[in-house]
């Protein structure tokens, strides 16, 4: 292996060299090794920048999604989210946030696993990734708690689309090997839909389409049992 690196390394140095615009014809022997060592050196700190780079690029990805879901975490989403308001605010565009909550998870967990629990949020977060916008921002915010930043929509629109992911995880029944056809878990989603008002901030605009997301889960209780 030392072998086969070392013309590359040779072709480095030269390069280097050329860049430098030294003859190294010019010099005596003992000049030329240490511009050579000296060329060596650079090159070998320019491989370490380049992986410390790649590394740190590495960090700041994993760093930002949640460890599960391909999204962002709750950090992360909400450094965007600011983003997006002081986007908003300079442009004068309407932003629309969404707030999902799963309404049966933990009977999932409970009754099934918590490996068909991380399937459901699996399967969610595709459902919230293929009804979004590239543009749009989305993010778990902990559990079964899923955010959604819609810019540039109108509150009118964010409400449509929020029916829409609704409907798509309503339709979601979890069975075990023993259920009937006919039995199983619905899952269902329960999703506050709000507009950013001209001054106010992520946290208090995250938290009142928390709060939008309690009264439609209220709305949606029925007494029957999630079960089928």
């Amino acid at each position: 292996m030392a072998d086969d690196g070392f013309p590359l390394q040779a072709d480095r140095r030269r390069a280097l060299i050329d860049i430098l615009g030294v003859d190294l014809d010019a010099v005596d022997r003992q000049t030329r090794a240490a511009i050579e060592a000296l060329c060596d050196e650079v090159i070998s700190l320019r491989e370490e920048l380049a992986g410390a780079r790649k590394a740190l690029s590495e960090a700041e990805l994993l760093a930002d999604n949640d460890a599960l879901c391909p999204m962002f975490n709750r950090r992360a989403f909400e450094r965007e989210v600011r983003r997006e308001i002081a986007l908003a605010s300079r442009f004068g565009t309407p932003l629309s946030l969404i707030f999902t909550d799963l309404d049966h998870f933990k009977p999932v967990n409970d009754i099934y696993g918590h490996a068909t629990g991380d399937a459901v949020l699996l399967k969610v977060s595709e459902i919230l990734l293929s009804l979004t916008r590239d543009t749009d921002i989305v993010g778990r915010l902990g559990g079964d708690e899923f955010g959604i930043v819609l810019s540039q929509a109108t509150l009118a629109d964010s409400e449509r689309k929020a029916i829409q992911l609704t409907e798509q995880i309503d339709a979601l029944t979890v069975r075990g090997a023993e259920d009937a056809p006919d039995r199983g878990l619905r899952i269902g989603a329960s999703c506050g839909v709000v507009a950013w008002q001209p001054g106010e901030d992520a946290r208090h605009l995250i938290a009142r389409a928390d709060q939008a997301m309690f009264a439609q889960k209220a709305n949606r209780k029925s007494g029957r049992s999630a079960r089928s």
